[in-house]
């Protein structure tokens, strides 16, 4: 396994983090346990998560974390943890968002749910336009005092929200926001204008997530003719293969000339990307997770990289150039 440092701080982090999604509403806890045991014998030390997970029964996906690390062996203390806070875990006042009082709670309760004393990494999920940077930070710097949280990241932030979060920790003396994870993939890669140059300028490690676009770089096209798709027929996924089908079309075509299969591949291209830490995967079982360890001894040589450039251009650079001069 390859490791990196978190942004600018000394944290060593596997190149690849687990996502834990689908850990309760797809994966039930002893395939969850399997999944989160191989991803620690492959060298796999960075592990994702967030408060609502479980969505029907939100706090599920942390509880099946939180039992994994009670079974012992040394698996919380091998384990870098970032889970996240911001979407509503009730129907009452100050059950989300980033007040001070729904930080303090929602971090309490993670704790809890996760049976750990700390959290490496706590993220927030998405801008809240509603609270101040100051109030947000002064709750932050408690938990940080308290010793229940490391590190502070973000996701789903915009470069000038990253811009003003760090200015605002710099005029308080404080380290800020170490991370931000977005959505970033060769279909998606609007990041590339404003986020990537941000987060580089500012010192934050780049986690993606949605990596395949929700499968659909992961050899869509060739599993729809196999009738192994458990994707793309229906709804948003079939939606995004009529709007790219070309390229998709494309992509694999490039990819079965390499000889490899096009997810691990879409997986490479962004361990290729300098901004990038360790993109998100979010394996269903341990084929899943196998898989996705290949893109870590792909190559992609300049020409390579031009050629994937071509069937997905992206944004033309960054802002302003990309649509300027």
């Amino acid at each position: 396994m390859e490791y990196t440092h978190l942004g600018r701080t000394g944290l060593s982090v596997s190149r690849l983090c687990l996502g834990t999604m689908n850990f309760g509403p797809v994966t039930n806890q002893d395939d969850s346990n399997a999944i989160m045991d191989r991803a620690h014998e492959q060298g796999i030390n960075f592990f994702d998560t967030a408060n609502v997970y479980g969505w029907d029964d939100k706090g599920l996906t942390e509880r099946i974390i939180g039992d994994w690390f009670a079974s012992g062996g040394g698996r919380r203390e091998r384990t870098v943890l970032a889970t996240k806070l911001y979407g509503d875990m009730g129907d009452w006042p100050n059950d989300g968002k980033l007040s001070a009082l729904n930080i303090r709670r929602a971090c309490d309760a993670s704790l809890k749910r996760l049976q750990t004393d700390y959290i490496d990494l706590y993220q927030m999920h998405h801008i809240d336009r509603s609270t101040s940077w100051d109030e947000i930070w002064e709750a932050m710097d408690v938990l940080r005092q308290q010793g229940k949280i490391l590190y502070v990241g973000s996701s789903n932030f915009a470069g000038w929200h990253i811009a003003q979060g760090q200015e605002a920790a710099k005029a308080r003396g404080h380290l800020g926001l170490v991370s931000e994870q977005s959505i970033y993939n060769l279909v998606e890669r609007t990041v590339e204008l404003e986020v990537l140059p941000a987060a580089q300028a500012y010192g934050l490690g780049v986690i993606p997530w949605s990596p395949l676009h929700g499968g659909l770089l992961g050899g869509i096209l060739r599993k729809q003719a196999e009738g192994t798709a458990s994707r793309g027929n229906a709804g948003r996924s079939a939606d995004a293969l009529a709007a790219n089908r070309p390229a998709i079309e494309a992509w694999e075509a490039f990819c079965a000339d390499r000889g490899e299969g096009p997810g691990d591949v879409a997986l490479a291209w962004l361990l290729h990307q300098s901004a990038v830490t360790a993109p998100i995967v979010g394996p269903r079982d341990l084929g899943q997770l196998d898989g996705a360890l290949r893109a870590l001894d792909i190559r992609l040589d300049p020409d390579a990289l031009a050629r994937i450039d071509e069937i997905f251009p992206g944004p033309g650079g960054t802002a302003p150039e990309a649509y300027a001069w």
